[in-house]
Formats: structure tokens, sequence, C-alpha cells
């Protein structure tokens, strides 16, 4: 009998510890179902949002924004889009489902870069009217901290830092707004528009020879080209093998859309900011031109990943097709920055 019982109880104990483990088992694969939906749901690239009523926000009289608001306010909605979207700021998490996702944590980099360069313009130039005047003392606190390590997680976080820094980019919108004070000026000079535009083009030209790197080529070093007299630290070959390494490829891509969404809006704001600027120089069609090229950089991609064909092979080649948008859009910032340069 009591061999019975042992038996009986070696049985009902193998059952249980059977459907411990099925429930363990069914709740692991539900959190991963979770977890990938979370992760879908993350990945979705936030849609672009209108600069003029983001400026007119800003007005708490119902006037009409006034030099400056719209790009300030751009800046500040494209930083609360970057740390309010769904799943807020992936780049620094540290736990399932942010730690699997790499493509938004790029995208969200090339919106970063895009902040940091209005914000450094910001406090050089756009906000001071020469050399020898005194920096707006709300920029020159925000634009350090728009340059704070992009993925820390804790003491301090990111987006703790960033937070910092749009509250007080919303200082200097509030006094470039206030009537009675005259401590925060936007100067829309076409020299200050120029020098921004010359980051930009520089950006875009190095995104383009990242995504064009896609397939691998050799190409010629034109490093030292168009002035004998060049020199360099060390010395390098005459042509060169340069590719993307296979498993960055997506991350070049997602870095592209981010910075060119992030642009489109800056240069919508800078439309309006320095629109008697463009129209003295007889550039306003030329920017309307750029925001038209970057426009096409935004379609959906409808594959599932994306693809590396070679340049005219079987399969799609989405990083090439993205570096032709940004090289067109490159090309009409450089004969845009010519414009301005005209007397």
């Amino acid at each position: 009998m009591e061999r019975l019982e042992r038996i009986w109880l070696s049985i009902w104990d193998r059952f249980a510890t059977a459907r411990k483990l099925q429930w363990a088992l069914l709740a692991l694969a539900l959190w991963l179902l979770i977890a990938l939906g979370l992760g879908i749901w993350w990945s979705v690239e936030p849609d672009r949002f209108n600069v003029a009523e983001h400026a007119r926000l800003q007005q708490a009289s119902g006037d009409e924004p006034v030099t400056g608001s719209y790009t300030v306010s751009t800046l500040i909605a494209l930083g609360d889009t970057l740390l309010d979207k769904p799943g807020g700021y992936l780049s620094n998490d540290r736990l399932p489902p942010g730690i699997w996702l790499d493509n938004m944590p790029a995208w969200e980099f090339g919106v970063l870069v895009q902040m940091r360069d209005m914000g450094r313009s910001l406090r050089k130039s756009m906000s001071r009217s020469q050399s020898q005047s005194t920096e707006d003392p709300a920029l020159a606190k925000a634009e350090p901290l728009l340059h704070f390590n992009n993925n820390s997680w804790i003491l301090p976080s990111t987006e703790g830092e960033y937070r910092k820094a749009l509250r007080l980019l919303q200082d200097y919108a509030d006094r470039l707004t206030d009537a009675d004070q005259s401590n925060a000026q936007f100067y829309a000079r076409a020299d200050n528009l120029r020098d921004w535009l010359g980051d930009v083009s520089t950006r875009l030209g190095s995104l383009s020879q990242r995504l064009s790197a896609s397939v691998g080529q050799r190409r010629v070093n034109t490093d030292l080209a168009g002035e004998t007299g060049a020199r360099q630290s060390t010395q390098a070959e005459d042509e060169v093998e340069v590719k993307t390494p296979w498993l960055e490829i997506d991350d070049v891509f997602y870095e592209a859309r981010g910075t060119t969404w992030a642009l489109l809006h800056l240069l919508e704001a800078v439309e309006h900011d320095f629109g008697e600027a463009l129209d003295r120089k007889g550039a306003r069609a030329s920017l309307r031109q750029i925001i038209r090229e970057l426009e096409s950089t935004q379609s959906t991609l409808w594959s599932p990943m994306v693809l590396n064909g070679t340049e005219f092979g079987f399969l799609a080649n989405h990083s090439l097709v993205m570096a032709s948008y940004i090289s067109r859009a490159n090309a009409a910032i450089i004969d845009l920055r010519d414009l301005l340069a005209q007397g």
C-alpha cells in the first residue's frame, strides 16, 4: 500500500511540475508576443507636424509669430517628438523590447544631430547681431546639454538633460515673443542662414557617401585635391576601399531618415523666418525645391527590411535610392548658399 502511495505521489509531482512548466512557457510566449507588438509599434516613425501651427502656439496673444519663432518652436517640437513619441526615447533603453531595437535609435540620432546643429547655430550666430556681441544665456546653457551623451541611462539620464535643454529653449522663445523684453533677439540675415546651410550640406554629404558605400566601392583618394600645397598628417593610398558593414546598413539608412525628417521641418521654419532675405536674393524657389527633394526620403518603406541589392541587380538597394535623393538635395543646398552669398 505504501509503495502504491509513493508511486502515486511521484506521478502527481511530475504532473504538477509539467503543469508549472507549461504555465511558465505560456507566460513567456505571451510576454514575447506583447514585446513583439510593442517593438513594432515603437518602431513606427512619427508623422510630420505643422510648423506654422507650433509657432502660433508660442504666441499667447494670438498675434502673428515674431521673427525667429518658427525656427525656435520647430526645434522645441523636434525635441518633444524625440522624447514623447510611442516608446519614448529608445537609444538608452536597457530592457526589452527597447534594447532589441536598433532602427529607431538610429532614426533618433539623425534627428538629434540636426537639433544639435541648429542649437549651435542659434547660439553662435542667429541670436547675435555681430561676432563681438554677447550670447544669449539660455542658449549658452541649452546648446551643450543637447550634446550630452545620447545613450546615458541614469545619473544623469539622457532624457533629463535634453528636457533641461528644451526648457531653456522655451525660455528663449518666450522672451522672443515678449515685446517688453529686448534681451532676446533673432537675426534673420542671409549670412546666418548660409552658415547653418553649410553645416547641413556637410552632414548630407557624409550621409550620401555612407549610404552609397552599402555596395562597396573603390574610390580615388581626393582628400588633397584642388590645392597643390595641401598636406595631411599621415600618408594615404591613392585608392581606398569604402564599404559599410552589413550589420550597419539599416542603421545608416534610418539615421538618414531621421536626419531628413528633422531637416524638412527646419527648412520649412526658416522659409518663414528668413522669407524676406530669401526674396531679396531670389532664393525662395530654391529652398522649396530642396524641401521637395527631401520629401521623397520620407516615402513609405514597404519592404520588411532594408534591401541591399547591387547597383543594377535583381533586388532593390534602398540605401542607394536614399543616397540619390539626399545628393540631389545637397546639390541644391550648395546652389542656394551661392545665391545667398551674392550681393
